[in-house]
């Protein structure tokens, strides 16, 4: 005989796919989404779409948006992302604290966003008088710092070509594609990546990047004056690595 209980679970589970589905899908239209637009992306019919959205609005997950029209991502995504942020900080600090122990160099915890890396943690090296330090929340650009190339890397070709020529757009930059993604092929044979001062000049910077569980990307990097970068750099790289290995460990 049939077990009466497996239909609601099986409907359950499927909502649960749904809901999830339209959020992914708002996560691409920052700027908000009408339900038509919903329902053509998750393939649904709008009044699905429609009893669905209701739902993730009662839990704040979902909002209208009051920029415009349509809906967007709720204040509650904001603040579960937040302690997932948080979390990676925690598991990331002690890394930090190594790595500017073991460098001398300041070293630093960024995610990566559609318009750029934020900082979220610093540990400042203390073996020199000049170092270099950014405020967390701090926003660098994609495609100049380590730790944005680190995460273009990590990304498909073809989605890292279009944040590059987004970021290119908005900063009315001309770049080179073809030399810019062998940069990207060079770090994801290395998995380091290097940005000898054209971010910043006369700073350099060398980063890695890592997924956690919700495929977030984060980077962890070490500024380093231009002026000291031979003296550093295989330290550096060397820490770099070992910091690597022990986040995938730590995520895996």
């Amino acid at each position: 005989m049939p077990d009466k209980t497996e239909k609601p679970d099986r409907s359950g589970i499927q909502v649960i796919a749904r809901a999830a589905a339209i959020l992914r899908a708002l996560k691409e239209e920052p700027q908000g989404a009408s339900l038509g637009q919903i329902a053509g992306v998750v393939g649904l019919p709008r009044s699905t779409v429609q009893r669905i959205v209701g739902a993730l609005q009662a839990e704040r997950l979902v909002m209208a948006n009051p920029g415009g029209r349509g809906l967007r991502l709720g204040p509650q995504i904001i603040a579960l992302a937040q302690g997932m942020r948080d979390d990676i900080a925690e598991t990331c600090r002690d890394l930090l604290t190594e790595l500017a122990e073991k460098t001398g160099e300041t070293a630093d915890l960024s995610v990566m966003r559609a318009d750029g890396m934020v900082f979220l943690d610093q540990v400042a090296g203390g073996a020199h008088r000049l170092r270099t330090v950014s405020s967390v929340g701090e926003v660098f650009t994609l495609t100049t710092p380590a730790n944005g190339r680190a995460c273009l890397a990590a990304l498909p070709r073809e989605e890292a070509i279009a944040l590059i020529e987004a970021e290119w757009r908005k900063t009315s930059v001309t770049g080179d594609m073809d030399t810019l993604c062998a940069k990207l092929d060079q770090i994801q044979n290395q998995r380091l990546a290097y940005d000898l001062g054209e971010h910043t000049e006369g700073i350099a910077a060398i980063g890695f990047a890592f997924e956690d569980q919700t495929g977030t990307l984060y980077a962890i990097s070490v500024p380093i004056p231009i002026t000291r970068l031979a003296e550093v750099q295989p330290k550096v790289e060397a820490a770099l690595l070992q910091a690597a290995y022990q986040i995938d460990r730590r995520l895996s």
